[in-house]
């Protein structure tokens, strides 16, 4: 396969040239305009933040995609899917709720949001995955599958289970309805090794299926029949008492975002933005947001999203960690193993690569890409 070409723009902003008027030129260049949006129904994905978290993409950047869609004729739609997890994104009512308080709304961004399955999570469509060695259906909201054209403006992160959250997990998790969701996350069920548990209960507050209790003993257990493997409990022990048993579920759960972005984008016109700021160690889904553990890096955009997300950890490992983060405390604990990757040592238990692999060995994109910077 040839390289694929993915555009960047640093973050540099001097009097008469900002950070919005940056992401245009930086989209347009890429080619965007390439695409027949004349009267098509054009879903922009994108996750809206968790109340409580502050790390989210700022409203502003998804009004110059909406902006720039309206212009070529496109009719424009912010949208994502409901969540699994505890919090205020898992029915539609509560997630434009949290869209509005998070400054998402149809003022701010000038087009309309969509929760793209439904009120309660239900309505979605299956799509076959051509290719699929995990995923023969995958399971995707309606809204999303109904659009004309696809594009992705994803915060670049770090993430618990993936390694990194980038542009194949905003689309293939993020657009899979709440049946999807649990069909990726099915292959690992996390177990809790009692003799480090100290009963704080953190983990059954971040637990949605009320799969977590607690005996006479007062250490947690975890209901595999009630567990959909989320992994969110895993992400809220501070003590490690919590681990997969299933050594392959975050490699497998990588090529199931795989596959699940296979079905999203194919035979569709597509294009991907994302945005390496703000590289918090967790994903945005967390009601907070800890110190990011990179520097801000720049924005990026491309038609290939697999060729996009190995740019943005190519120029992310480049980076040094920010001194007093979660990775910069992990390398200088006592005895840590180091990985020589910031996501790796972020979560040791993550291989963020496994997702890039799957995704070209499907044909969903090249990992091989060349870098355009465009000033």
């Amino acid at each position: 396969m040839n390289e694929a070409k993915v555009y960047f723009s640093d973050l540099r902003a001097k009097p008469g040239m900002n950070l919005l008027n940056k992401l245009e030129k930086l989209i347009r260049t890429a080619g965007i305009g390439d695409i027949d949006f004349e009267k098509k129904m054009v879903a922009i994905k994108l996750h809206f933040g968790e109340p409580g978290n502050l790390s989210y993409l700022r409203p502003n950047y998804a009004k110059v995609v909406a902006d720039v869609v309206k212009s070529l004729g496109g009719i424009p739609f912010l949208t994502d899917c409901n969540t699994l997890y505890v919090g205020r994104r898992k029915n539609a009512v509560e997630h434009l709720d949290a869209a509005y308080e998070n400054g998402y709304s149809p003022f701010t961004t000038g087009c309309q949001i969509l929760i793209g399955d439904g009120l309660k999570g239900t309505d979605d469509v299956e799509v076959p995955v051509e290719g699929g060695e995990y995923v023969k259906n995958a399971k995707i909201g309606r809204a999303i599958m109904d659009a004309d054209v696809f594009i992705s403006l994803s915060h670049f992160k770090g993430h618990e289970a993936t390694g990194f959250g980038g542009a194949l997990k905003n689309i293939g998790m993020g657009c899979g309805s709440r049946a999807g969701k649990m069909e990726q996350h099915n292959a690992g069920k996390p177990d809790v090794d009692q003799s480090v548990c100290v009963g704080c209960r953190q983990c059954a507050k971040q637990c949605a299926q009320d799969a977590i209790s607690f005996g006479e003993n007062k250490k947690a257990s975890i209901d595999h029949n009630k567990c959909v493997g989320c992994g969110r409990c895993l992400g809220m022990c501070n003590f490690d008492a919590i681990s997969n048993s299933n050594s392959c579920a975050n490699d497998e759960l990588n090529a199931k975002i795989a596959e699940y972005s296979k079905a999203v984008l194919w035979g569709r016109p597509h294009f991907h933005i994302s945005l390496v700021i703000d590289i918090s160690p967790y994903c945005d889904c967390h009601a907070e947001n800890d110190l990011p553990i990179l520097p801000d890096v720049g924005m990026f955009a491309s038609f290939d999203p697999v060729a996009l997300d190995q740019a943005c950890a190519d120029a992310c490992l480049r980076q040094q960690p920010i001194p007093g983060s979660q990775l910069d405390e992990n390398l200088h604990r006592e005895g840590f193993h180091d990985h020589h990757d910031h996501f790796c040592n972020n979560f040791p238990e993550t291989n963020w690569q496994t997702c890039l692999s799957h995704a070209e060995k499907i044909g969903l994109g090249t990992r091989s890409y060349q870098l355009i910077e465009v000033k």
